[in-house]
């Protein structure tokens, strides 16, 4: 979040620079089932983000201090690969990567049936092709979707949406101009069937109303992502059992 007041991303007629409403969101697509070697596999592109993920397990959870008598662990790497933005990144595991991988696993473990396999390990393999913004969204939709496609148990899809602010107008799902320069973001994990929160971060200041009615943008673009998963899982289990419902 810049800030920059100088910097326009609203224009005259009140759309945004890309041509989109303050609620509209960027496209959307979905497919599952598109790595064969993985238990599960999703690959998510909204707007100019490409995220693929793959999921492993449950296995046996190495090294046994990792394991819990109760319940699984999930073990999720969130990467960006090094041709994902225009400044080449350096490849490797980074404090970001570090960050984001731990809030998605606790977001993933909020509904995800880990008391289903006690000393067990789920892994979730998450890597960004291409940057926009948003990536930590896009990673946990395509988690949600793979872990789905793996056939794990979960009270819900988690679904990653954002909101944000730029020129003291709250807007859904920034792209890359609005998230450099604007004013708020508020990304958040949302289970769309009953509205729970798993996951939310906010960098910049939003007042209560401004806060409320980012709620209410990503509740509705949750809802409407949480379609296409839907669509996607079922395309891949009709490609699985020959076109049979």
């Amino acid at each position: 979040m810049g800030g920059y007041g100088d910097v326009k991303l609203l224009r005259e007629d009140g759309l945004r620079l890309d041509g989109r409403k303050v609620d509209e969101m960027r496209e959307v697509e979905i497919e599952a089932g598109i790595l064969p070697a993985a238990d599960g596999s999703a690959w998510v592109k909204h707007g100019l983000n490409v995220a693929v993920c793959a999921v492993y397990g449950p296995m046996e959870a190495h090294p046994r201090k990792i394991q819990r008598q109760d319940r699984a662990v999930i073990d999720v790497r969130y990467n960006m690969a090094p041709f994902s933005t225009s400044d080449r990144i350096r490849p490797g595991y980074n404090r970001r990567s570090r960050e984001i991988s731990k809030v998605t696993a606790e977001a993933l473990e909020s509904v995800v049936l880990v008391e289903r396999f006690p000393r067990s390990k789920i892994r979730v393999e998450i890597e960004i092709l291409a940057a926009e913004a948003g990536t930590r969204c896009v990673g946990i939709t395509a988690a949600a979707v793979a872990l789905a496609d793996a056939g794990i148990p979960m009270r819900d899809l988690i679904v990653g949406v954002a909101s944000g602010k730029i020129e003291d107008t709250v807007v859904l799902d920034l792209d890359k101009a609005e998230d450099n320069y604007g004013q708020a973001d508020l990304p958040m994990g949302i289970l769309p069937t009953t509205g729970e929160i798993a996951f939310l971060q906010m960098d910049g200041d939003l007042s209560f109303e401004e806060y409320n009615t980012c709620m209410e943008y990503n509740l509705k673009a949750a809802r409407e992502i949480h379609v296409l998963m839907i669509d996607a899982l079922k395309r891949r289990y009709l490609e699985k059992n020959g076109g049979e419902a």
